[in-house]
C-alpha cells in the first residue's frame, strides 16, 4: 500500500450551526410597492413578446427568468458530516485497511514514508500488552532496561550472517550536522550487536555461573529501512517492540525459557486481542540470522488469505557468546584442575506492534473498527437519546444526572465507561462516530429507559437488532462485565473458526495450489529441505499467476507459498514411505509444515 495524504477523521470540529433560510430574499421583499411595481412592468413585456411572436413580427425575449424560490432547509445541526469508510473490505483491502485506521484515530500518517504516528487509542492497547506481558516475564526474572539507538559499524559487521539478515534494511547516520562521521554509525536494527559486548567477560556484567541466567528485556523502537511495500503497523521503517536478551549456563535452560515465552505470546494474541494463533518452528530458511533456531506464533488474515507472523522466540545457541566472548568457568571442574571456560547459551525474543495490524485485519469491518474488549481504551461508552422539544428541563438534568452516576457505578467496577453528552450531535451521528471507534458496547438511555429502570445496549461486534437487547440499570455492574466477556470469546470463535475452515491439510501437490486460490493456509508433508522450500514457493508463484492471468505484484506480499512454521503439535505421525509434498523431491517427508502467502 503507497503513503497516502491522511483521511480526515471524523468529529474533529465543533458543531456548526446553519444559518435559517425560511424566507428568501424575495419573501422578505414581498411587501415592497417598487418592486410590484417593476414586476407588473415586466409581465406585461413578456404578453407583448409573446404577441409579436406570434404575428411573426418579433423575436422571443431574452429576459432571464426569476430565479426559483429554494426550499426551506430542514438539516439539522447534528454536528460535522461524519466520514464513513468507502472501501470495502472485500473489494479493496489495502484502502479498507488504510481507512479504519486513520478515521477510527488509531493512527495518523506522517511525512516520512513508512513512519506512522500512534495515536492515544492505538498506544493504549499497545499499554495493555506491556502491562500483560511484564507481569509475565518478571515473575521469571526478567528485567527491563534499555540500551542505545546506535551501533558501530565495526560490532555489527562482527557477526556476520546476523547482518546478512539485516543489511539491506540498515540505516545508516553519515554526518554530524554539516560534518561527516569518521566512521558511520548504524540505527539499531535490532540489538544483538547492541547488548553482547555487554554481558562480555571484561564488562563484569556476567562475572561467574552464579551470575546466570541473566534476563533482560527492553521496550523500544527499531529502524528497518523497508523499501518493499509500507503498510501500517505490519512493515514499517520504524516500529515498537520489546526484545527479550537472556543468557544460561546450559542449553536445556535456555530451551525451557524459549517455549515459555512462546506460550505467552500466545496468550497475547488468544486473551487480550482475541486473535488464534499456530505455534511452531520456523524452517531453517526461515529462521532468525544467527539463531541455533527460531519458534514463532503465526497468524492468519482471513479477507486475504494471507498468513502473518505474529511473534518469534529464538535459541540463540552459542553463536553469540562465541563472537562476543561470553564465558564463565565450569562450575563442575573438580578442585585444583584449571576450570574450563563455558560459552553461555542464549535466547532473544520479540513482539512488535504488527500485533495491533493483525487485531484491526482479523476483527474490523466495513463500519469501521472493532475492538476487542480487553484492549479497547473505552469499553463502554453511554449515549443519552429521546430528549426532544417536549423534554422539560428537569426530566433533561435528570436524565443527565443518571448518566453520570451510571459511568462512575461502572468505573467503580473495573470498566472503562464514559459518557458522550455533546449538545448539538444527535444520537444517531454519536452513535456512528462510536461504532466507528470500535467501542464494544453503547449503552442508550432516554426519558423511557429511565422510567422503566434499564438501559438499551449494542453490541459493535454484531450488527442489527441481533446485538441489541436491555439490562435492567441495578443488574448493570454484573451484567456488563460478563457481556464483555462475551463478546471476546464471540470475536475469537469467530475468528478460530475462520482459521480452522481455512487450513487444509493436502498431501498431492494437484490440490495445493487451488487450495492456496480459495485462501487457505496449507498443512504438508514436508522434507525440511532449504532448497526444496524455495521450489514449492516459486512453483506456487507460478501456478497461482498462470491461474489468474495476473503477474505477481513485486510490491505486494509474496504470491507464492512459503513455510510459516514446521507445526509445534504435529497433527499425526509422518507415516512411513510418505514423500514431501514437493513433486520434484525424491526426499521422505519429515514433519508436517504448514505452507502458505504471507505478509
Amino acid at each position: 500500500m503507497a503513503d497516502q495524504t491522511p483521511s480526515e477523521t471524523s468529529g474533529a470540529a465543533a458543531p456548526q450551526t446553519l444559518p435559517d433560510r425560511s424566507q428568501t430574499p424575495a419573501d422578505n421583499q414581498a411587501g415592497d410597492s417598487k418592486n410590484a411595481a417593476k414586476k407588473a412592468a415586466k409581465l406585461a413585456k413578456m404578453a407583448a413578446d409573446k404577441a409579436a411572436k406570434a404575428a411573426g413580427k418579433g423575436k422571443e425575449s431574452k429576459e432571464p427568468k426569476e430565479p426559483k424560490k429554494k426550499a426551506p432547509s430542514k438539516k439539522k445541526a447534528d454536528g460535522p458530516p461524519l466520514i464513513g469508510i468507502d472501501a470495502l473490505k472485500e473489494e479493496n483491502f489495502p484502502e479498507w485497511y488504510s481507512q479504519v485506521l486513520v478515521k477510527s484515530e488509531m493512527l495518523d500518517y506522517y511525512d516520512v514514508s513508512g513512519c506512522f504516528i500512534l495515536r492515544p487509542a492505538s498506544y493504549f492497547i499497545w499499554e495493555e500488552i506491556q502491562d500483560f506481558f511484564n507481569k509475565r516475564i518478571k515473575s521469571i526474572g526478567v528485567k527491563n532496561c534499555s540500551f542505545p539507538l546506535f551501533v558501530s559499524e565495526d560490532v555489527l559487521q562482527r557477526e556476520k550472517e546476523h547482518l546478512e539478515g539485516f543489511a539491506a534494511e540498515v540505516a545508516w547516520v553519515t554526518h554530524a550536522g554539516s560534518t561527516p562521521l569518521e566512521k558511520k554509525i548504524a540505527i539499531r536494527p535490532t540489538s544483538e550487536t547492541v547488548i553482547y559486548p555487554y554481558y562480555s567477560k571484561s564488562s563484569g556484567v556476567i562475572r561467574s555461573h552464579r551470575d546466570l541466567p541473566l534476563r533482560m528485556n527492553q521496550w523500544n523502537s527499531v529502524v528497518r529501512w523497508e523499501f518493499k511495500n509500507p503498510q501500517p503497523f505490519l512493515r514499517t521503517r520504524e516500529f515498537l517492540w520489546q526484545e527479550g536478551h537472556t543468557a544460561h549456563l546450559t542449553k536445556a535452560g535456555a530451551e525451557v525459557e524459549v517455549h515459555q515465552i512462546l506460550d505467552w505470546y500466545a496468550a497475547i494474541y488468544k486473551d487480550l486481542l482475541a486473535v488464534p494463533v499456530i505455534k511452531g518452528q520456523k524452517s531453517e530458511k526461515e529462521r532468525f540470522a544467527g539463531s541455533l533456531y527460531s519458534l514463532s506464533c503465526e497468524g492468519y488474515i482471513p479477507a486475504t488469505g494471507r498468513g502473518i507472523q505474529g511473534a518469534t522466540s529464538h535459541c540463540l545457541g552459542q553463536n553469540f557468546s562465541k563472537m562476543f566472548n561470553i564465558t564463565v568457568e565450569d562450575p563442575d571442574s573438580k578442585p585444583g584442575e584449571q576450570k574450563a571456560a563455558l560459552h553461555v547459551w542464549q535466547n532473544s525474543w520479540g513482539l512488535s506492534t504488527r500485533s495491533l495490524g493483525v487485531m484491526v485485519m482479523t476483527h474490523s469491518d466495513n463500519r469501521g473498527l472493532v475492538l476487542p474488549p480487553r484492549v479497547a481504551e473505552t469499553q463502554v461508552i453511554i449515549v443519552p437519546v429521546g430528549i426532544t422539544a417536549k423534554t422539560t428541563e428537569e426530566q433533561r438534568v435528570n436524565l443527565l444526572a443518571e448518566i453520570d452516576r451510571l459511568v462512575g457505578n461502572l468505573t467503580a467496577a473495573g470498566i472503562r465507561a464514559d459518557s458522550d453528552l455533546r449538545d448539538g450531535y444527535s444520537p444517531g451521528w454519536k452513535f456512528n462516530q462510536w461504532e466507528m471507534r470500535g467501542v464494544p458496547v453503547r449503552l442508550e438511555i432516554g426519558p423511557g429507559e429511565l422510567a422503566g429502570n434499564f438501559v438499551t445496549y449494542s453490541r459493535r461486534d454484531i450488527a442489527g437488532s441481533d446485538g441489541k437487547g436491555t439490562i435492567p440499570i441495578p443488574e448493570l455492574q454484573t451484567a456488563i462485565p460478563t457481556l464483555l466477556d462475551t463478546i471476546h470469546d464471540d470475536l475469537y470463535k469467530r475468528a478460530d473458526d475462520s482459521f480452522t475452515e481455512h487450513r487444509k491439510t493436502i498431501t498431492d501437490w494437484n490440490e495445493f495450489c487451488p487450495a492456496l486460490n480459495n485462501k487457505c493456509v496449507l498443512v504438508v508433508p514436508f522434507c525440511l529441505e532449504e532448497d526444496c522450500e524455495g521450489e514449492i514457493k516459486g512453483m506456487s508463484a507460478r501456478k497461482a499467476e498462470e491461474d489468474s492471468g495476473e503477474a505477481e505484484d513485486a510490491k505486494a506480499p509474496s504470491m507464492g507459498a512459503k513455510s510459516l512454521c514446521i507445526l509445534k503439535e504435529q497433527p499425526t505421525e509422518i507415516a512411513e514411505g510418505t514423500h514431501c509434498i514437493n513433486p520434484n523431491c525424491k526426499n521422505p517427508a519429515q514433519k508436517w509444515t504448514m505452507f502458505g502467502r504471507s505478509y
